[in-house]
């Protein structure tokens, strides 16, 4: 027994826990449930806790430097304070609703490249144990869809998506990062601005929309960067011209025009204010004409297959606060 206590403190023949979801691909604001597989090992011991994480890969920027780390957005305890006796068998069911702002992980099938999921924590006598992280495809909101659908039949093609560690000041931002669609322009638009970064904050009314455009300069100047957002209704869809609608806030930002349309100006910030961002993807953007058909032949002809790795390293310091 001594030996098999001291093999447990090790991490061998401990418990093990192996979380299986009832749907990989959800929407923001969804309800993600799905069953806690606990096995027990060669003792018996004590389930302090059981907890689910969603866990993203995130982008950091300090000055020159950048780094990624994972980030803890959202923690649900879904069970504990159970004996589990050796070899015992049993499972855990949960359900929770997941956060609005979680970034969307595919558009139309096609990946953006970025890992997100759910990891299990086992705490066991105060020893914490974490399982591999268990993907989850986020699909866009109806209305996030729209948005990008419009930003396609206007000739935009996609460079790039991360999730950038900071706030969007003045947005009611609830999560501890944002996500960035990097576009590059279409034909109407591409003497005006050289790339366009996308931002979604969804909620339970609507969505806002942040845009932040890297304006040409002209004869009598007027370059740099403008960012304004606008705020929609997820009832909006299917009843508003989203083509159109965007078109005008586009033209709106690159006349040096403020007050978006039902929101006003905003900046995107990290507490103390952050003046615009680099592009990540470099080069050119992707082209869209008739790469994937059907529904798909917006923005997304844009979007390119990338590869979302299982596991992922280290945490930012704090993330756990």
């Amino acid at each position: 027994m001594v030996f098999k206590r001291l093999l447990g403190k090790l991490g061998v023949g401990g418990p093990s826990v192996d979380t299986v979801l009832h749907r990989e691909l959800v929407l923001p604001g969804d309800t993600l449930s799905g069953d806690v597989l606990v096995r027990g090992g060669t003792m018996d011991v004590e389930i302090t806790e059981l907890t689910l994480d969603l866990v993203a890969r995130v982008e950091s920027e300090a000055g020159d430097e950048e780094r990624q780390g994972d980030v803890r957005f959202h923690r649900v305890v879904v069970g504990g304070g159970f004996r589990l006796a050796e070899a015992e068998e049993f499972s855990v069911p949960f359900s929770f609703p997941l956060p609005w702002e979680t970034p969307i992980t595919e558009v139309f099938g096609q990946p953006l490249g970025f890992p997100l999921g759910v990891r299990t924590e086992l705490a066991v006598a105060g020893a914490v144990d974490q399982g591999d992280l268990d993907r989850l495809l986020i699909r866009p909101l109806p209305v996030q869809e729209a948005v990008l659908d419009a930003f396609g039949q206007l000739g935009f093609g996609f460079r790039s998506s991360d999730l950038e560690l900071g706030q969007i000041r003045d947005s009611g931002q609830t999560l501890p990062f944002y996500q960035e669609i990097e576009l590059t322009p279409g034909p109407n638009h591409a003497h005006a601005m050289s790339e366009i970064e996308v931002s979604f904050l969804a909620n339970p009314g609507g969505l806002t929309v942040v845009l932040e455009v890297d304006r040409r300069g002209g004869l009598f100047g007027g370059g740099g960067d403008a960012v304004n957002r606008f705020s929609v209704a997820h009832e909006d869809v299917g009843q508003a011209d989203f083509t159109a609608l965007v078109d005008s806030w586009l033209r709106q930002m690159t006349a040096g025009g403020h007050g978006g349309f039902g929101g006003g100006h905003g900046q995107h910030g990290y507490g103390g204010g952050h003046e615009g961002h680099e592009g990540h993807g470099g080069g050119g953007g992707l082209g869209i004409g008739g790469v994937v058909a059907g529904v798909a032949a917006g923005v997304v002809g844009g979007f390119v297959a990338a590869e979302i790795i299982d596991e992922i390293g280290d945490a930012f310091e704090g993330d756990d606060d």
